[in-house]
């Protein structure tokens, strides 16, 4: 299955400036320009403030897990399975899930440090995801 392609995320007006970082091998942060707060999934609003403002920050990529869950089924066309999902809270202070890679599922762990990284499709297509990072 993994040698299947990847089915595309839609793209529009206010999550194509992450895709973009992403292709740039940034992982992209949201930041309102009202109250600087920043978000993750992007959105058009403010969930504090409610400003329609916004520009973007490019993460460090590190952080730790939050949490995470271990996915079997049902399985999509262009992953390896099982997929390990992690919630990441980055060190800039917001969250991302994202996929854990070259981590088994017995090895993932709450408060595991993890560093982003760009895994890129056979088509070119890159996607962030996180490694362990081994630092406790």
């Amino acid at each position: 299955m993994a040698d299947a392609a990847r089915i595309k995320p839609p793209m529009g007006h206010d999550n194509a400036w992450w895709w973009e970082m992403a292709s740039e091998g940034k992982l992209g942060i949201q930041r309102c320009l009202g109250c600087q707060v920043l978000r993750h999934p992007p959105r058009p609003m403010c969930g504090e403030c409610h400003s329609m403002e916004w520009d973007t920050i490019a993460s460090s990529g590190k952080g730790t897990i939050s949490s995470y869950t271990v996915l079997r089924h049902p399985q999509f066309p262009g992953y390896e399975y099982p997929l390990v999902i992690v919630l990441v809270d980055l060190e800039e202070g917001t969250r991302v899930t994202s996929q854990l890679v070259d981590c088994e599922p017995q090895d993932v762990d709450f408060g595991l440090a993890v560093e982003m990284q760009i895994h890129e499709d056979p088509d070119g297509f890159k996607l962030p995801v996180f490694k362990l990072t081994g630092d406790a």
